[in-house]
């Protein structure tokens, strides 16, 4: 608690929080540069749900990256928003979903660094290794950033909003390379997250634009990279589910070679497919918000729905 008090009151002193957001149901409440002794400030957002002011409930927390793309159509503009507050007030509605807490973090001008998993990369061999340093203009600090979201980031936000804090309640998401650093998340913090979604997760790692497929022996030298490291780190199955989906246009055209192969270890790993782990394939969804947009939702039950609850 006295890290949770120490951060409560930097967050006080140097990232007071905006007024509150009227962008759909819920509640938004933006801080602008919340700090950190691991990465620099950046802007998070928290998503109350319909019925959190006045009550006592405590809630499940999914924290999610980039959340420019999450919540608010202002901030988007022509790209379009997730509409996540909107898809889980709806389940919710259903009865589909328990009402969570949303902390959206921003992202930052290291996305790249901070959301590339530093075992992946230091496992990848020399050359490639090399190059994506290059391409990514440093080396990852994935590391630091999962430290600020677990050490600095969660017990402040359990301190200040009523959550349940168990791993069994708190769940983390992302797409493309946010879905990269979610997967490392749950794998290197086990004890603190028991679900996560990656979607369309850019598992190739070079960036492909105009989309062009990768090189065969540098595709198999990533794929290779990933089970190595994935067969140690996978999370017990007994306590996490894993989400993982891909479209078929635009990038996400080349995906599905890595994916299929990273379905056989989490196989391989003791995961039963539609029990706690689902990977769903959509033809002709691009990489974009207006896909994830689309299926979001899905997602969104698998890690907070009713049935997920009794597991």
């Amino acid at each position: 608690m006295k890290l949770a008090v120490f951060l409560s009151a930097l967050v006080l002193a140097f990232a007071a929080p905006a007024a509150a957001e009227d962008a759909g149901p819920g509640r938004l409440v933006r801080y602008e540069a919340f700090p950190s002794r691991h990465v620099a400030p950046r802007g998070v957002t928290i998503w109350l749900p319909d019925g959190y002011d006045g009550a006592s409930e405590h809630y499940p927390v999914l924290y999610m990256h980039d959340r420019q793309n999450l919540f608010d159509p202002a901030i988007v503009g022509d790209k379009g928003e997730w509409g996540v507050d909107e898809a889980l007030t709806e389940l919710v509605d259903a009865g589909e979903a328990r009402p969570a807490i949303v902390v959206g973090v921003w992202n930052t001008p290291k996305r790249l660094l901070e959301y590339m998993p530093n075992e992946v990369f230091a496992a990848l061999p020399a050359p490639y290794e090399d190059e994506l340093a290059e391409l990514y203009k440093g080396t990852p600090v994935s590391d630091r950033y999962l430290r600020f979201l677990v050490e600095e980031l969660k017990p402040w936000v359990d301190a200040n909003f009523r959550t349940l804090t168990g791993r069994n309640d708190t769940f983390i998401a992302g797409s493309s390379m946010g879905g990269l650093i979610s997967f490392y998340a749950i794998s290197e913090y086990p004890e603190v997250y028991g679900g996560a979604a990656m979607i369309s997760t850019h598992w190739p790692l070079f960036l492909s634009w105009p989309v062009e497929p990768r090189p065969a022996a540098e595709r198999e030298a990533v794929i290779a990279t990933f089970e190595t490291w994935l067969r140690t780190a996978l999370p017990a199955p007994e306590n996490h589910r894993l989400w993982f989906d891909y479209g078929s246009a635009t990038i996400d055209a080349l995906y599905e070679p890595y994916q299929l192969r990273m379905d056989e270890v989490v196989a391989a790993g003791g995961y039963e497919r539609g029990r706690n782990w689902r990977t769903e394939s959509f033809p002709g969804a691009p990489h974009d918000e207006s896909a994830w947009r689309e299926r979001v939702h899905l997602p969104l039950a698998f890690l907070l729905g009713r049935k997920a609850e009794q597991k």
